[in-house]
């Protein structure tokens, strides 16, 4: 006789409290790390000469913004094999602090006209150890969320700490256009970008002493009983695990693109190309960063109910057709901007499930390495090199935005229907 199911387990008071105080410190380590973002055009008018063309001086600075992300793959692989061998809360401890010194310093560093090209110098190795320490946090962080709740809540811890990320973007876009509110543009571009940075060091330290009170993960805490732990987790992974690492490399780079172009670089590029003023563009890129945050608990609790795979097919989907409709409405339709770039915003809640199919495809040994390895080439390779491929072409074609992210939906649709295949295979095979 057939038993019946067992309904999955809900979530506990301790889940849930482990997911909260795991997102607002997730939440300020992000803010840290995306500030730079928003103030990108006043950093480059302090780090770089002034005689520099305009088109230059951008160029350079978000070359130092992508450094971080070119940072992230060395102190991703470092801070992951700690987590892997020694335990998750620690990694995920450290990687805070690394983020928050950093972000001070950046707030009291003078600039060019100051000490000349020490100050972009510095700043970039400021960058490179903000990205060391991203990149083992939020592959950290989401390794932690999941291996606190059931296996059939994993698409919804994931969406909840995913949203809960993304509330550092929301963070940085309120305080930027709060100073920018308060304070003219000379007071601005001399000291309010700083107490934006300063701010952020305070938030980091806070982020710190919030993670005191999480335990470690209840599968970490087996395997080391059981101790089998890999010794050189990195090793593991490459001989044992490349197609896990190849698709998760390829939805990480959807990822990146879709977080650097559409929420990140959008209010300049709006801005710049597209003749939307600093106002209403900083206003809609808060309201579809919140909308942001709805769509990834919706894609977590899509993934748990309908399954990754499928949920994540159709999100893709949505968010290509939300992408063209955004880019449309540019070009011919300005008075629908704001609603089609909220739009955009829910339908970018297909980035939650992301994180969740990444974590089921490694086994718990190499579990914290690979998605840390993968996250963080994906954002290295591809995240770092889009602000510049972005920046280069957009003269050309103003619509390369929508082409580029059209193309990169296609292909994670592609991957994970041949990977899907090879895991099938795989497992008739055994």
């Amino acid at each position: 006789m057939q038993q019946p199911a067992i309904p999955p387990r809900p979530l506990t008071r301790h889940d849930i409290k482990t997911l909260a105080l795991a997102a607002v410190g997730g939440a300020l380590e992000f803010y840290d790390f995306v500030i730079f973002a928003f103030f990108a055009l006043v950093i480059g008018e302090r780090f770089f000469p002034a005689d520099l063309p305009d088109w230059l001086r951008q160029l350079q600075t978000f070359a130092l913004f992508a450094a971080g992300y070119l940072a992230r793959p060395l102190g991703g692989v470092v801070l992951a094999h700690y987590g892997d061998k020694l335990g998750r809360k620690k990694t995920f401890t450290l990687s805070i602090l690394m983020m928050a010194l950093p972000t001070t310093v950046m707030g009291l560093l003078p600039d060019y006209a100051s000490i000349g090209i020490a100050a972009p110098i510095i700043m970039l190795l400021l960058r490179v150890l903000q990205g060391a320490a991203i990149g083992g946090e939020v592959p950290g962080a989401w390794v932690f969320v999941s291996e606190h709740v059931p296996s059939s809540r994993v698409g919804v811890a994931c969406g909840l700490l995913t949203s809960g990320l993304t509330l550092g973007i929301i963070l940085g876009s309120l305080i930027t256009q709060g100073l920018t509110y308060l304070l003219p543009a000379g007071l601005l571009a001399d000291i309010g970008w700083r107490i934006a940075f300063l701010i952020g060091g305070g938030f980091g330290l806070m982020g710190m002493f919030l993670r005191r009170w999480l335990h470690e993960t209840p599968v970490f805490l087996a395997m080391q009983q059981q101790r089998s732990q890999t010794r050189l987790p990195i090793k593991t992974l490459l001989l044992s695990y490349r197609p896990a690492l190849f698709f998760s490399t390829i939805l990480t780079w959807l990822l990146a693109a879709a977080i650097i172009v559409l929420v990140l670089m959008a209010p300049v590029l709006f801005q710049k190309w597209f003749a939307i003023s600093a106002a209403q563009s900083l206003q809609a890129n808060t309201f579809a960063t919140c909308m942001l945050m709805i769509g990834c608990i919706g894609g977590g609790v899509a993934a748990d109910k309908w399954g990754m795979s499928r949920s994540l097919l159709v999100g893709c989907l949505l968010l290509a057709a939300a992408v063209l409709w955004l880019f449309y409405c540019l070009s011919f339709a300005p008075s629908q901007f704001f609603l089609a770039y909220g739009g955009v915003g829910l339908m970018l809640g297909v980035l939650g499930i992301i994180p969740a199919m990444m974590v089921t495809v490694f086994p718990t040994q190499v579990r914290f390495t690979g998605l840390a390895t993968a996250y963080n080439l994906g954002y290295a390779v591809f995240g770092g090199l889009t602000p510049l491929f972005i920046t280069l072409l957009m003269p050309l074609n103003r619509q390369l935005p929508a082409l580029y992210l059209l193309t990169l939906c296609a292909a994670v649709i592609v991957s994970c229907l041949v990977f899907e295949r090879k895991q099938r295979s795989f497992s008739k095979k055994k």
